[in-house]
């Protein structure tokens, strides 16, 4: 079996390492992907720790910070960084990884675009990224797998758009003072169009509020563009964890107030036929706060087999419970 775990550090993760390390200790995986991976130094200590290799997309010639990494257990055949003006990182992680039954596989690590107050939602330039990468991943014809921040909603997933508001005033509160502490975290006005900005202080005014919550999730959930996570699926793509858990919610940002499933594993058909579980992470076993110690995310991994998985061979759409989710919460 290869574990696959997908990871958003927070910038770096710097100060962080002790609760990164546990978070990621708890599922024992085979590979991670981090994302906001900016601080090498972290990269390398964690990969000291875990005793994985590691890469990144930090350039040869210095020309931008990486932001991107991948640590492995399993032994690294090549690794590539393919550059587009139209990436948030400046560029996708591609790893070819030799699994223990002796197949070959690729992860390609990315992070797309927020810029939420951009059009609807940063929709169109999310979209232009994972059509740069769909091109990319378009020539690769083993199995090979997409993992990473895509900053964006599933068809069908559910947004808690109260809790999003209540974590972004509570952030504007607490950083008022002290702006630059508030470093890779975002504002209310950084989510909301500047031709509506108009309207955050009625927002502030309502996110305690409970008589509104059902309905601003309502709302909130129906304005949520979910096209560019459509465009992989489209090109067949399986959503891991929706595909294993089709009623849970999975929601895997913000730590502090749950809201949305922004972080995704995508395997293409040849790796999907060995599916067999996916799993967002809570990290009960190493203490409540250390999550909210580690990320304002949570990591999600991937189990694949070497033979065909029963899961796979079942409707999405089957009347599976969702206990696949580590500590769900509704």
């Amino acid at each position: 079996m290869t574990r696959i775990l997908s990871y958003n550090i927070l910038v770096g993760g710097t100060g962080r390492i002790d609760a990164i390390e546990r978070m990621i200790r708890t599922t024992r995986p085979d590979v991670v992907g981090l994302v906001e991976a900016t601080n090498l130094d972290i990269v390398k200590e964690l990969a000291r720790r875990l005793d994985m290799e590691y890469r990144t997309n930090v350039p040869a010639d210095g020309s931008w910070r990486g932001s991107l990494a991948l640590l492995s257990r399993l032994p690294i055949l090549a690794s590539k960084t393919h550059a587009r003006a139209t990436l948030r990182a400046r560029s996708l992680l591609e790893v070819d990884l030799q699994e223990e039954h002796g197949e070959r596989l690729t992860v390609f690590v990315t992070h797309l675009i927020a810029d939420f107050s951009h059009g609807w939602g940063g929709d169109g330039l999310r979209r232009q990224e994972v059509r740069e990468i769909l091109g990319i991943m378009r020539t690769n014809h083993r199995p090979h797998i997409l993992i990473g921040d895509f900053n964006a909603l599933a068809p069908g997933d559910k947004l808690k758009a109260s809790n999003l508001l209540r974590y972004l005033v509570d952030l504007d509160d607490r950083y008022h003072t002290n702006p630059e502490g508030r470093h890779g975290h975002p504002s209310l006005d950084y989510v909301m169009p500047p031709k509506l900005r108009f309207i955050n202080p009625l927002l502030r005014s309502i996110s305690r509020k409970l008589l509104f919550s059902a309905l601003f999730d309502e709302a909130g959930s129906l304005y949520a563009p979910r096209g560019s996570i459509g465009l992989l699926h489209e090109a067949g793509y399986v959503d891991c964890f929706r595909y294993v858990n089709p009623r849970a919610w999975g929601f895997t940002c913000p730590v502090a107030a749950p809201a949305g499933r922004i972080d995704y594993l995508f395997a293409n058909p040849l790796l999907a036929t060995r599916l067999s579980a996916c799993k967002v992470v809570k990290g009960e076993e190493e203490g409540e706060d250390t999550a909210m110690q580690a990320s304002d995310h949570l990591p999600v991994f991937a189990d694949f087999g070497t033979d065909l998985a029963i899961s796979f061979r079942l409707s999405p759409d089957t009347s599976r419970e969702t206990s696949e989710t580590v500590g769900e919460a509704h």
